[in-house]
Formats: C-alpha cells, structure tokens, sequence
C-alpha cells in the first residue's frame, strides 16, 4: 500500500505535458523491453490518450512497448464516459446509463406533466430545449454528489429572489423528485451516477489489489469528488502517481489563499472564491484530495518541444488575482517570459483566418515543423480550414463541428424549415442541395431547378403547393409571359416533386400538433424521396442515421404533441448538442485544436486565435433552471468556473515556445473588444512584437492576399456608344424618362436587355402592391365605377391569397382609405361632367422611324370635351419641376398620344389636365390622397398644352441624339444613389473621383 505522503506531481506550464510526461516514465520504468508494458495510465480524454501514445512514439522510437492507456472521461458531463479498466465482477454490476436523447426526451414530457400550480404549463419544443438544462442541473448534483434532498433544506433562502426564480425553483423541486421514479422504471441510471459509481467502486478495487506495477493519473483536472478520491487512491499506492498539467507551484501562498475556499464555510456565506482564476480548479481538486500544494513535487523530466522556462513565472504574474496586481510594476524585465511571443491585429475575422491560414501554410516550408491553431471559435476554425483549401492542404478540426452544419444535418433543418413554412427560398434551396440527386442525374435535377427558380420569381406567388402549380400552369400558358419556355419544361417534372414531397410531408402540411415521432417519420421519408441512400452515407451522414435509430429506439418519450412550426427550433437545438468529429486523414503536421483537443498536447508554432471577448472565453449562457445564489447555496460550479478553465487552456497554450495571439477588430460585421486575456497581456507586457513572415506583416499578407497585383486602375466612367443598328427603334413612354434620368441604364436595359431578377420570395413586395392596386382600380372601372362594384374588388382584394400576414396587418389597413379616397372623387368629378372613358389604354405614334408606345392608367372626358390623363402612383408623384426639366415625361406624352386620336379606345382632344393621382396619405393636409398635376399653379409649365409640348421635345431630342445619332449613353443622375446597374458601370471605381464628369454635368440633350 502506499506511503503516508501522496505521490503527486505536477508538469511546469512551459514544459509540453505528454512529452515530457513520456520522457520521466521512460526513464523511471523502461528497465527492459516489457517494463512500461507493465504500468497503467489513467487519462481524461481520448485525445489525451492519443497525444500521449505519440509522445512515446516520438521518446522511445522502435522496439518499446508502452504502458496501458485507459480514459476515465472528461469534464464534460455531455460527453459519454468511457472506463476501459479490468473486468468486474457481475455480481456487483452496475445499471446501464440511459442514452442522451432518450433522457431528454423523457424530462422533456416529465416537464410537459409536471406543474406546480398557478404556473402556466410548458409543452412542445419548448420543453424540449428546456429538458436539455434541466438534465444538466441533473448531472451537476451527480456530479457534486448533492442529495436531492438539499433542495429542501434551502427553501426558506427564496424569498430574496425575483418571482420568476421561485417559480422556476418550484418546477425544478417537483421534477427532481419525480425524476428518480421516472428513471427507476426504465432500468437505466444517470451517466453521471453511473460514472461516479464506476471509479468508487474502480477506487476500493485499487486499495485492496493495485492494477498494475504501476499506474500514473496523468493530466486529470476534473474536481469532482469521485475522480478526486480515485486520484487520492492512485497517489496513495506503492507505484502510483498523480501528475497534474500546469499547477503553479511558484505561486506567493498569499496569491494562493486569495483564490478562495475549496469548501463552504457556513460562518462565512459571503466569501466566495476566484472561480475565474486558471488556477481554482486545480486548488479545488487538491483540496478534495486532501492535499496540500506543498506536498506537490516538480516533475524534472524535460522535452525538445518545451518553452522557455520563464514563460512560467510570466504566466503566472499574467494572472495574479487583481489584488495582487501591483506587482506588475515590480516585476522587471519581462522579455524573457515574451520571448518568441508575436501579436497580430486583424481589421476583421475574415482576414484573421486569412493570416492564420498563411502563418500555418508557411510553418510547412521548414521540414519537420509543425502549427497548430487553438482557438474555441469554431468558426474561425472553419474559415481557417477553407483558407487553407487554396493551396490543397487539407486539415482536420478536431474538436468537430455541429451535425447540424455538416451537409446531412444542414439538409435535415432546410427540409424541415421548409416543412413548417412553405417557402419558395426554401423550396429552391432544399431542391438544389447537394446532396439532392446526387450522381449522375444531379445535372438534369439542376437544370430543372434552375428552371423552377426563375418561373417563382415575380410578384404575388401564392404560398403552398396548390400556388407554385398555378404559378407554373399561368405562366406555361402566356407566351408572352417571364420564363413561359421554363414553365412548359418544368410542368411534368413539378407534378412529380409536388406529389412526392407532399405525401411525405403530409402531417407537417396538416398545420395541427403531431407526436414528434411522427413528424420525424414524415422527414424521414422525404430525405429518403430527396436522395435515396446519400444522406445517410459518410461519417456525418451516419452520425444522423445513428441520431434517428436513437429517436426510434426512445419512441413512447418525449413531448406528447409538438406544433409542426416549433419543429425546426426543436432539431436544431438537437443537432447543435451533436458534434461530428471527422476521421483522421488530413495534413500530419498542421492542425486545428479546440480548448479540450489542445489540453496536453503541443507543436512547434501555437497559434491562439480569436481573442476577443465572448469568443475567448466564449459567452457564458445564463441557467435557466438555477440562480446563481442557489448554485453558491447547493455548491455546485458558478458559470464562471469555465471562464477559468478556459484560463488554463490560454496559459497551457501561451506557455510554448513559439506562440502568435491573434484577434479581429470586428468579428461577426460587428466591433469585437478585445479578450481580457489579451488586455491583461498588453497591460503587463506592453506592446506585443508584429506577427511577421519573411519580413513581412502577416496583417498586411493577409489584407492583400486577395488584391490583384499591381497598381490600381480604376475605370472610368463608362459611355458606351453602340452602332446604329443596334440601338432600338421603339421605345415607350416610361423609356423615354429612362433615357432621360439615366441613359447607361436605359443602355442597359433596352440594348443590351438585362433586367434585374424579381426577388424570390412567397411575400409580397412594392412591385406586386403597385401592380395590385392598378389592378383594382382597372377591374373596378371595368366593372362600371360603381359603390357594389368597389366593395366587390375591396372584398377580393381582402381575400387574395397572396396577401401574407404582414400585408394584411399593414398594407391593408393603410392602402383601403387612399382607394376609397380615390373612388369617391372620381364619383364627385363624374357629378360635374367628367367621365372615366379608357383604363390602361394602350396608344402608338412613330416618328422618323421610332415607334413611341404608352399605355396610359385612366384617361377622363371632361365636360367641355377635352381629355385628362391620369396615372396612379402608390408612393410619391414626382417633383412638379421634373416635367420642366425633360425628366418626367410620361404623362405628356400620353398627352399628345391621345391628343393625335393614337389612343386605342379614345378620341382625339384636346388635353386640359396631366395628373398624378398619389394613393398615399397625406399627413400634412389630412387626408388620404392627392393630386399633383404636372402644370399649373407655381409650375413652370402653366398649362397641359405645354406639358405636352416639352415632353414632344424632350422625346425628339432624345430620340435624335441616342437613338438615332451618335450619343453615348453615360451614366446620368441615377448614378448619385444606388441602382440595378451600379455594378455593371463598375460605380465604385469613379463615382466622386473628381473627373470632368463631377465637375461639371455632362452634356447631353434634354
């Protein structure tokens, strides 16, 4: 049995932990080919043990047979427990662990049927993402080993807590104690019950018959109870060894007090210890040990992959508590505790993965070197990664990503998204997903979906199935219709799609609550019509079969009913918790590393990115289930335990002998502050040297890597002047405004015929309620003017099913005034002798060879017999100036259109009134439209006679100029705000440069 004094060491920060680990055992044991053989070492994690099986590949080269390597599991409660240790005896077997989600889904229906009373009931997704925190309440009182029955003794501390943490303490006492009962009648227990059963039951094993010649608990800094007795068993026998990473043995004892108390000294409640600190945990797991600092030794054994010694007292006086940090200004010289530390400022976390990608590539031009990026923003991992991609170097992150990113995870949650709320983005992007059709009929499936993509676009879709079919079969039957050949190609291959994906989804489209089991086997199944066998295939797509089996095995738990729109957050909270760690295969010597895969292992170059607040250390997310008193009062962990691990993580990491810290002004599009790990590094040791490469600044490498090389040359502002025959020789009214205001668009427009793409969406935008409301009125004068024919169109306008639920909250009780305001002077007017006569009439005239065309919204006979023409505007006429000035031309010239008889429908007249009828309240004057004529009053043009006849000038000096002249089409005034062609004229290049064009206007006839 052991000696009185425990054996317990601890490896300095600087020192890389596995290697020099491996080195003492080597030299301590390796008396003979089978003398580590002999030995056992107890490990956290599975990386830990495979950072530690390389460090002996590296140490003992061939020939050596390396001790056992067990793992007892990590801090991580959500992480299963893997005890690989000598058979025992099944007469004292222990029950099976329950699975995760079948646990969840069993507190989440115990959540739906258990309330106290008066309290609003929790049920569906709801439940389910709360379940996930309750079963985490649960593990930490396992894990603390706190009775269930301390929740009572601390029901008279409540009342100084804001109502809804007694509300919530209530809901957790009631299910704490219905759990126990629940669980007992599956069989199972709690993962963490059965792990703290395993090592007591591993601990009384080891005092009565050691396992082996000799074991070593390497690296272990979990404090709970149980592992902290096992690590006392191991340090008390003959041959056993405790060796923790990284504890501060050269700490002042009073910085070491300072920390605070291991244990709750009921006399003093107020004191609270220094959770945050790197070193508390350590402190905490040698208090349940029983052990003091003093009894804990140095380990002498050295590595080549060490960092300099005295990055260990740097690092220490880097995290003195702040009471203590008046000895930064007697600490002295510090460069020997930064040496071959270098900093890089990046201006966002876009090119920090650029410049961490570049410091990485460049480690790989010195044979033999390595790097590693630690950072637990998984986000700059994946960017790191892909940065890297450019130059063919593959490299695994380690610590994973979420299931529910990887692409039959993303899938699942695009399908159900889609599922809960049809959508046509979602429809489009589920369709062309790739793993959709995978093989050799992906090309046509595209080509079909491409199809689809254009046909949708375009105001008022009707959302659902029955929508996108009558969108199909309208357009299929308009030859004159946007995307009419697309539609005839498609129309089969929708039908197809439609019944397939509906019938599987049915009970998603049935809108009504459903067993989550059933709504998972409608998913299921539409993955299944979707890509056959390829969701499933691949180590993510078999982490999701896995998921499903799971699910399928726990049916009969769980929420009772789930709302089909409550569906999507449901998985998605579930696919986050799942993480899918690839397998091993990519480059041998760089490597990404999260918090936990970098915990004992090292390379030449440690990069630590992403230091800034909320990333390093990441954002603590309040208990929903505990306050933090209550968690001080029951003893369990404060959430800023992890800010503290994460402290240790940093310092582990810092200590190398190459490091490079990284951070992002702005990370996100958003202002990022700097981690206080960062700030307290520049406030000790000042100003960090420059990350450089070659010479270079990795900051400026990074910012230019995409830049072109060479000298900048901007374009010029473009003028195009295509030959004569290219341009057009029709051109309608609106057409004449356009070349007016903005010739490069009308280039653009109507020569080289772009168009910008109607936005893909089942709401309703700007374009569909203008186009809506000429509608109306159209139907309603066709229909007689009449006050039964308006509240007709009113009620179908109420009722169109294209209406979202935002139109009809908004649009609709702002737009039915300003067309009732419209109705009743048009039926005042008819009174006194003006009469409506054509609605969207359509008018032609052609002048030396161009063919003007315009069709006019309403045109008015008035009593003496000459005409007015009114246009309809659902936002703001334009200025009264404008038609003056030959920008706004459209109602003269239908003007002069129907004066010359080329109205279809209309009788020459004379014109009397140009107006803009704007359906749009006015505030000012109280009322809910108004009419701005384009002459009278303070106008320049005082009558519609020279309305008609500037805009007859305005088109014939245009016409002559561009369409059949010379002229080259420059950009005009739009130029000044953004427009649909701002990239083709490449704006940004000139715009504001200061050329002859923004000194003065450019000449060209209006």
């Amino acid at each position: 049995m052991a000696d009185a004094k425990p054996t317990v060491f601890s490896i300095p920060v600087q020192r890389a932990f596995a290697d020099a680990l491996a080195a003492g055992l080597i030299d301590r044991y390796a008396d003979g080919a089978l003398g580590l053989a002999q030995g056992l070492i107890v490990l956290p994690s599975n990386r830990a043990r495979s950072a530690v099986q390389a460090a002996f590949v590296r140490a003992g080269g061939t020939g050596l047979l390396m001790p056992r390597l067990v793992v007892i599991g990590d801090a991580d409660l959500d992480e299963s427990v893997a005890l690989a240790l000598d058979p025992i005896d099944e007469s004292d077997a222990i029950p099976p662990a329950i699975d995760a989600l079948r646990r969840r889904l069993m507190l989440a229906a115990l959540i739906e049927r258990y309330n106290p009373a008066g309290e609003e009931p929790i049920t569906g997704a709801a439940a389910f993402q709360l379940a996930e925190g309750l079963g985490r309440v649960i593990d930490q009182l396992h894990y603390e080993e706190v009775a269930p029955a301390r929740l009572a003794d601390i029901e008279n501390a409540l009342g100084d807590l804001a109502g809804h943490w007694q509300a919530s303490w209530r809901r957790l006492s009631l299910l704490v104690d219905q759990w126990p009962v629940m669980l007992a009648a599956t069989g199972h227990i709690d993962r963490a019950d059965r792990r703290n059963r395993l090592l007591d039951r591993v601990s009384k094993g080891w005092r009565v018959a050691p396992p082996a010649r000799f074991v070593v608990a390497a690296g272990v800094t979990t404090a709970a109870p149980a592992i902290a007795r096992l690590l006392r068993t191991v340090a008390d026998l003959t041959g056993g060894i405790v060796v923790l990473p990284g504890l501060d043995l050269g700490m002042a004892g009073e910085e070491w007090e300072a920390l605070g108390p291991v244990k709750a000294d009921p006399d003093k409640p107020g004191e609270r210890p220094l959770e945050t600190h790197p070193q508390y945990h350590l402190k905490l797991l040698l208090g349940r040990m029983g052990v003091s600092r003093d009894e804990v030794q140095s380990w002498d054994a050295a590595s080549p992959f060490d960092g300099p010694d005295a990055r260990s007292p740097f690092t220490s006086l880097l995290f003195a508590p702040s009471a203590f940090t008046a000895r930064w200004q007697q600490a002295g010289d510090l460069s020997p505790g930064i040496a071959g530390v270098r900093a890089a400022v990046f201006a966002d976390d876009g090119q920090e993965a650029q410049g961490i990608a570049l410091m990485m590539r460049h480690a790989l031009e010195t044979p033999t070197r390595t790097a590693a990026l630690v950072t637990p923003d998984r986000a700059l991992a994946t960017r790191v990664a892909a940065a890297l991609a450019r130059w063919d170097i593959s490299v695994d992150d380690s610590a994973g990503q979420p299931l529910g990113q990887a692409p039959p995870g993303a899938l699942l949650l695009a399908l159900t998204e889609f599922a809960a709320a049809f959508d046509p983005v979602r429809l489009i992007a589920l369709l062309g997903h790739p793993l959709v059709r995978a093989g050799e009929a992906r090309l046509g499936w595209l080509d079909q979906v491409r199809r689809l993509d254009l046909v949708l676009r375009g105001p008022g879709l009707v959302p659902g199935w029955g929508g996108v079919t009558a969108r199909i079969a309208e357009r299929a039957a308009d030859p004159k219709a946007r995307g009419y050949a697309e539609a005839q190609a498609i129309a089969d291959w929708w039908a197809d799609v439609a019944t397939g994906l509906s019938a599987a989804l049915a009970p998603f489209t049935a809108g009504v609550p459903a067993p989550p089991t059933v709504l998972l086997d409608a998913l299921q199944a539409a993955l299944g019509w979707l890509t056959g066998d390829a969701v499933w295939t691949g180590h993510a797509g078999r982490a999701l079969s896995e998921l499903f089996d799971r699910w399928t095995l726990a049916r009969g738990a769980g929420p009772a009913l789930v709302a089909p729109a409550d569906f999507p957050a449901m998985l998605a909270d579930l696919l986050s918790g799942e993480s899918v760690r690839p397998p091993y295969g990519g480059h041998p010597r760089l490597f990404i590393w999260g918090l936990l895969e970098a915990r004992l292992q090292r390379a030449d170059v440690m990069i630590l990115g992403g230091l800034d607040e909320g990333r390093w250390p990441q954002q603590q997310s309040p208990d929903p289930w505990l306050a933090p008193g209550i968690r001080r009062m029951l003893g369990l962990a404060a959430p800023e335990r992890q800010q503290g691990a994460a402290a240790h993580d940093f310092a582990g990491a810092f200590a190398a002998r190459e490091v490079v810290v990284t951070r992002a002004m702005r990370s996100g599009g958003d202002p990022a502050v700097a981690s206080r790990f960062w700030l307290r590094l520049a406030a000790l040791a000042g100003e960090l040297p420059e990350a450089r490469l070659d010479g270079a600044s990795v900051t400026a490498l990074a910012a230019a890597l995409d830049v072109p090389p060479g000298a900048s040359e901007p374009a010029d502002r473009p003028r195009p002047a295509p030959p004569l025959a290219a341009r057009p020789t029709r051109i309608s009214v609106t057409g004449v405004d356009q070349l007016a205001r903005d010739p490069f668009a009308f280039y653009a427009a109507k020569i080289l015929r772009l168009s910008e793409l109607d936005p893909l969406s089942s709401g309703p935008d700007a374009k569909w309620f203008g186009i809506r409301v000429h509608k109306f009125l159209q139907d309603w004068q066709t229909a007689g003017l009449t006050e039964a024919a308006f509240d007709a169109e009113l009620a179908a306008l109420r009722s169109d099913p294209a209406l979202d639920s935002l139109a009809r909250a908004f649009w609709l009780p702002r737009i039915e005034p300003s067309l009732r305001w419209a109705a009743e002077r048009v039926w005042a007017e008819r009174v006194e002798g003006r009469e409506p006569i054509a609605t969207e009439a359509t008018g032609v005239h052609e002048m030396e060879g161009i063919r003007l065309t315009g069709k006019a919204d309403r045109i008015d006979r008035l009593k003496d017999g000459s005409l007015a023409v009114v246009d309809y505007k659902t936002g703001a006429a334009p200025s009264g100036s404008a038609a003056f000035d030959g920008l706004d031309n459209q109602l003269g010239l239908l003007g002069l259109l129907a004066e010359m008889g080329e109205v279809e429908g209309v009788s020459a007249g004379s014109i009397n009134s140009l107006e803009y009828w704007s359906l749009k309240a006015d505030r000012a004057k109280g009322t809910n439209g108004s009419v701005a004529p384009t002459h009278g009053g303070r106008r320049k043009l005082k009558t519609a006679e020279d309305a008609v006849a500037r805009a007859y000038d305005a088109f014939a000096e245009l016409t002559a100029a561009y369409l059949l002249g010379d002229g080259s089409f420059a950009p005009g005034d739009s130029a000044k705000r953004y427009a649909d062609f701002d990239q083709l004229m490449r704006r940004d290049e000139w715009f504001g440069r200061g050329d002859a064009d923004d000194r003065a206007d450019e000449e060209r006839p209006i």
